[in-house]
């Protein structure tokens, strides 16, 4: 091969920060070459990242394989004694084209292929002026990385560091320049977007940030969030939920469980009381908006009366996408060293709330035949509707903004018959 690959795993944030990776890359003068941009949410998450190493090596013999992201972080070492890998750049290091230049030469020890330095001495977040997401209609710009949290079962902070915002004048010209370059619909994405501005002069909110990003580039047709985390959402993100038809009629929730009990072992600022009242308030506001989630099953000491306290919280917020995890230990977290269930029992309890979750997408689903919807087309043959629905758009132009009837649905994604197209 010729160039510079890159192979991403994880979050959306990853996605926007191998868009800059590859551009640094490219100004550093590296050609033939593979970055890996892996995530360490999941044992499952870098075991793929593992096996996509050693596939890539399989196929590209004589390429650099440069190993980057939450679980080269995370694991510096481990990635650094593979064969199959080249060099190894920290989270911050990645950013920056200087550590592309002088990699070491093949063959060289596991410790001269490092470039990882202490993740928690980063106290800032420099803006990345990305004009481009390859493959995405949809434009992710970070505002946020690191977070100064510790759940007992997350090792990201460990592979981000301390929260860290964007400045928002970085962000509003970040902005205006991916619309410029024709992207319709912008995603504010972060580690924990919610804590956005917490460390910046006035201690501005992402509900403000996204105020100002709307006020004053009123070309963008669609802003969405990647996530929330419901207790610490704004006045001023209520009222774009209420006042503001640009501002996307969907949310996704840092949920992670529905039992009390086990909120407090995992050290989850929310209760379930407090989801509820969240979900309560906001669908009061905007009464077509839809929620995503993510849920772990099979945590430390869960019960199978906890097991379904997940289950009857989804269903009782009406979650119409629910991404269920089984319970993971990542070493060196607090929930890695209490008494672990069973794997079969996880991967059971993970099953059964994943009947829940396509239960409750087919009742979503449902709800949405008959009706209006302006769907954005992606380059794949699919859409999706302002509340974030998955919708089968097949013949339609790329980049385009369409409003269609819903005709039907198959338990994963609607079906429609097109009104009026408007292209990008």
């Amino acid at each position: 091969m010729s160039g510079i690959d890159v192979i991403t795993f994880g979050c959306r944030l990853n996605t926007y920060e191998s868009e800059v990776m590859k551009a640094e890359a490219a100004k550093a003068g590296l050609d033939d070459a593979i970055l890996v941009n892996t995530c360490a949410v999941t044992g499952e998450a870098v075991r793929q990242a593992r096996q996509a190493i050693r596939r890539a090596r399989r196929e590209n013999p004589k390429t650099r394989i440069i190993v980057t992201g939450c679980a080269a972080q995370t694991d510096a070492a481990g990635f650094a004694a593979m064969p199959e890998v080249d060099a190894v750049l920290g989270n911050e290091e990645k950013l920056k084209a200087d550590n592309y230049r002088a990699l070491p030469d093949f063959g060289v020890g596991a410790d001269e292929k490092l470039r990882v330095n202490d993740i928690m001495s980063v106290t800032e977040t420099a803006p990345q002026l990305v004009g481009h997401i390859d493959g995405h209609v949809r434009a992710f710009l970070q505002v946020q990385n690191g977070c100064d949290h510790r759940c007992t079962f997350c090792i990201i902070p460990f592979g981000r560091g301390n929260s860290r915002s964007v400045p928002m004048g970085a962000v509003v010209e970040q902005a205006r320049k991916l619309v410029e370059n024709g992207y319709r619909e912008v995603v504010l994405t972060g580690v924990d977007a919610t804590s956005y501005g917490a460390d910046l002069p006035g201690r501005p909110t992402l509900g403000l940030l996204a105020k100002t990003l709307l006020k004053q580039i009123p070309e963008i047709a669609r802003l969405r969030l990647s996530s929330i985390d419901g207790i610490e959402a704004d006045r001023h993100l209520f009222d774009l939920i209420a006042d503001e038809p640009r501002f996307m009629p969907h949310l996704h929730l840092s949920l992670q469980h529905g039992d009390d009990m086990i909120l407090k072992r995992m050290k989850r600022r929310h209760s379930r009381a407090d989801a509820l009242t969240f979900a309560e308030q906001v669908r009061r506001l905007r009464p077509q908006i839809s929620f995503g989630a993510d849920m772990i099953a099979g945590f430390p000491t869960e019960t199978e009366e906890m097991a379904e306290n997940s289950a009857s919280l989804a269903d009782a917020i009406g979650i119409a996408q629910l991404h269920v995890f089984p319970y993971s230990p990542r070493p060196g977290t607090p929930a890695a060293r209490m008494p672990q269930h069973d794997r079969r029992l996880v991967k059971e309890r993970a099953a059964r709330l994943r009947q829940t979750a396509e239960r409750l997408q087919a009742r979503h689903l449902a709800s949405m035949v008959g009706t209006r919807q302006t769907i954005l087309v992606e380059m794949t043959g699919m859409a999706h509707t302002e509340n974030f629905t998955l919708v089968a758009a097949p013949d339609l132009i790329p980049r385009s903004l369409v409003t269609v009837t819903i005709t039907g649905h198959n338990g994963r994604h609607l079906d429609m018959q097109p009104a009026t197209a408007s292209a990008a």
